[in-house]
Order: structure tokens, then C-alpha cells, then sequence
């Protein structure tokens, strides 16, 4: 695939929110959730109690060792809100390139490269140029407004990509970073394992699954609670998992949108899915399910709420399988 340096977008971005800066950022309704009644089938395929899902590996397993790619893949820098960018170099086998890292990047083989954002994940222009980058991979809703430009200015090779992320894109999204690194032959290893591992997940679900109600909720605190809705990547990912998306099933039109107690009572999703940093700011996943507004739900009356951590729930990187398997064995029995 040619490397496009400035894509268009497709669509609004399905970005992980991480904080609630980038919720701001993306336009989050604080307008009262207005749903109706939603019906309520049968759960006894679905498992009861909190869990915490975890991946196999907590580094992205390298596809290839010391894979073949451009003499601009030699010092790389990746950045993006979820730390998908940064996950798939790891992935192609390119990890010992890489030279500084986003705040989203925090799996342990990332760990000792110097952080190059700042809080509400700016990039921090003074820091990525003293790592001396050959590349910067960048996704292009990169703040502030302009850094890239800035970058390019001071004679760095950036390329920018999209920030809507879903499981359909995930291919293309790991042939592009692929292509800009010059590594296309682990490029398309890497897209082939992540597709297994997406049919595998799939192959798992149970036949009919039941369609369950699920939630995604945004949690920062027990006053800031958002429900995902359209386009915040979240209804992708439940639809994945065969459930219906307790935001769009209420008639949700921003991506993430304030809910009161009374209003998620109505919505009454069976599984709540939340970050684990989360749930951790409100004291765990048992205190999740004694929140006011989720103990009424049947996830919360039947503790049915999963975390998973923040870089890996929603980011649709080389892992989106293996994020898929592990969620569907949390949801069903």
C-alpha cells in the first residue's frame, strides 16, 4: 500500500479517551441521557461477578526479530493518545529502534525510553528532538495545534496517521505504519496473525450469542461518569463481541455522554466494561458495581463489570484479537 503522509479522515476519530482532557477534546454531551425502556433478555449465558482481563503478554509479541526496513525506521519515535502506534512497532519487531515513547506507551518494554508528551498527552517539541529521530509516526490529532508542522520545520521525517480506530482498520492501520518504516514483509505477518486471532475470537463466541446489553463507562471519580455512544470506538468493540451498545441503543449522538443514576437505570445493560485505571480512582470493581448509578443495572445487581487496562481495551492495535478473546471469555460462560 503507498504511503499517504496526510490522509484524510474517514469519519469521526474512535479514539481512546485517556483522561478527561481528550474527553473535552472530543466533545463529550453533558445533555441528560434520554432513553427508553430496553428490553432485558434472558442472561444465563453471561458470567456474574467483577473480573480484571488481562492479555496473555503484557509486551506486544514481535512478529519478526530484527525485521528488515528502511535506514529512516533506525531512530523511531511514535506517537498517539492510545499508544497503538507505539504497540505495533513493537509488534513488527522494530522495538530496539525505537527511541522515546507517548505517555500511552507503558508496557514494560517500553518502559526505560524517555516519555516525549506531556499531561493531556502534548507533545513536547524540545523532547522528541533530543532523541534525534529519523521518524516520527504520529496520529494526526496530535496536540497542539501545529506541533507536527513544527517537527517537520526543524528537518524531522513525520508521518501522520488516522486517529479513527476499529477493528475493520486494524489491517490497514498496521500496513501503513509498516510501509512507513519500510518493513512490509513483517508488515503483512503482522496483519495476518492479528486477522487469525480476530477469527478465533470470533469463532468463540457462542452461536447465538444472546445480544447482550453492554456499557461502556468512562470513570474518573464517582462525579465524572460517561456512557460511550456512537463513534467512541466502544461500539465497535462491543458489536465485536456480539452484544448491542448500551449508547447507541439509547439513542446516543456524541461519542461519550454524561449519565445520571435514573438514566442508566433505564438503558440497564447487562455488562459494564471500564478501564482498570478507572475503576481503581473509585476504589475497584466491586466499588464500580455500588456506584448509584450502575447498582440498579443488571450488571450491577450481578457484579457483571470487566476491566481492562486503558492502553489495551480500546486501541485496536496488533492485539485487537487477543483483546477480543479475552473479553468474550469474561462475557459469556
Amino acid at each position: 500500500m503507498p504511503l499517504v503522509r496526510r490522509p484524510h479522515p474517514r469519519g469521526s476519530a474512535a479514539t481512546l479517551l485517556i483522561g478527561l482532557l481528550t474527553v473535552l477534546l472530543l466533545g463529550c454531551s453533558t445533555a441528560p441521557l434520554d432513553v427508553g425502556a430496553v428490553s432485558d433478555p434472558s442472561a444465563e449465558h453471561l458470567r456474574n461477578g467483577t473480573q480484571v482481563v488481562t492479555l496473555p503478554s503484557d509486551d506486544p509479541v514481535p512478529v519478526e526479530t530484527d525485521p528488515a526496513s528502511s535506514p529512516r525506521a533506525d531512530r523511531i519515535i511514535a506517537l498517539d493518545r492510545n499508544g497503538t502506534l507505539g504497540a505495533t512497532v513493537f509488534a513488527l519487531g522494530l522495538g530496539p529502534q525505537v527511541v522515546g515513547r507517548d505517555r500511552s506507551t507503558t508496557f514494560p518494554a517500553a518502559q526505560g525510553l524517555p516519555e516525549v508528551t506531556d499531561a493531556g498527552h502534548a507533545v513536547n517539541v524540545e523532547r522528541v528532538l533530543a532523541q534525534r529521530p529519523t521518524i516520527v509516526l504520529a496520529g494526526e490529532d496530535a496536540t497542539p495545534n501545529g506541533v507536527l508542522d513544527q517537527l517537520r520545520a526543524a528537518q524531522i521525517d513525520v508521518v501522520e496517521f488516522t486517529g479513527e480506530r476499529s477493528v475493520a482498520d486494524t489491517p490497514e492501520l498496521i500496513r501503513d505504519v509498516a510501509a512507513a518504516l519500510g518493513a512490509q514483509q513483517a508488515g503483512e505477518k503482522l496483519v495476518q496473525r492479528t486477522r487469525s486471532q480476530i477469527d478465533a475470537a470470533r469463532a468463540a463466541l457462542p452461536d447465538p450469542t444472546g445480544d447482550p446489553v453492554i456499557a461502556f463507562l468512562y470513570i474518573r471519580g464517582d462525579r465524572l461518569i460517561l456512557l460511550g455512544g456512537p463513534r467512541s470506538g466502544a461500539d465497535d468493540l462491543i458489536t465485536a463481541l456480539g452484544g448491542r451498545d448500551a449508547g447507541t441503543a439509547a439513542g446516543l449522538t456524541a461519542a461519550f455522554t454524561t449519565v445520571s443514576t435514573e438514566s442508566l437505570m433505564r438503558a440497564d445493560p447487562e455488562v459494564i466494561l471500564v478501564m482498570t485505571q478507572g475503576a481503581d480512582t473509585v476504589g475497584g470493581l466491586d466499588k464500580v458495581a455500588e456506584l448509584p448509578a450502575v447498582a440498579g443495572t443488571g450488571a450491577g445487581r450481578n457484579k457483571r463489570i470487566i476491566a481492562m487496562d486503558e492502553t489495551q481495551i480500546l486501541a485496536f492495535g496488533p492485539d485487537t484479537g487477543l483483546v477480543l478473546q479475552a473479553l468474550g471469555k469474561a462475557i459469556y460462560q
